[in-house]
């Protein structure tokens, strides 16, 4: 269904891009990984999947589509990270993606202007910054993302369910 041996040639492409530009991924508290899907039937069908081994923690409608996220009941494990979580949206419309894993996002304690500042030379996409929910800075790694927020996507959905 979901091919998780995957995960770590994704992560170690992430980690490997990140460090060409100065960014070193032990740095970071890595919240979730997301996975894409091509078609609102396979998402049904890994919601499906995911829900028999993982708690739901949360599916809402944002950008129009659904999109769930699970807390694994053992996290992904990379080098010292424990990843928790995964997020699996829906594609956006008519929209076609390529299945599998797409970005990472990370923890950071510091603005999103001093993170940008502690490495002026990459060119950060800006347009999510601004996002009343769960604001991000991210990098753009060809095909693949890092996005960067102040806040884990757990603490988010736990602070929107009470």
């Amino acid at each position: 269904m979901i091919d998780f041996t995957t995960a770590k040639s994704f992560l170690e492409k992430i980690e490997s891009n990140l460090k060409l530009l100065g960014i070193h991924l032990d740095d970071y508290f890595i919240d979730h990984i997301c996975y894409r899907v091509a078609s609102i039937d396979r998402y049904e069908e890994l919601k499906a999947y995911l829900e028999k081994d993982h708690l739901l923690l949360h599916e809402a409608m944002i950008s129009n589509r659904p999109i769930a996220t699970f807390k694994f009941n053992e996290a992904i494990k990379y080098k010292h990270h424990q990843i928790p979580l995964i997020e699996l949206p829906a594609p956006k419309g008519e929209v076609s993606y390529e299945e599998g894993f797409e970005h990472i996002e990370c923890v950071i304690a510091e603005s999103f202007v001093d993170f940008s500042n502690k490495h002026s030379e990459i060119e950060f996409d800006w347009k999510g910054a601004q996002k009343k929910h769960n604001p991000e800075l991210r990098v753009k790694l060809g095909e693949l993302s890092v996005k960067f927020h102040h806040a884990s996507l757990e603490d988010v959905i736990a602070k929107e369910l009470s």
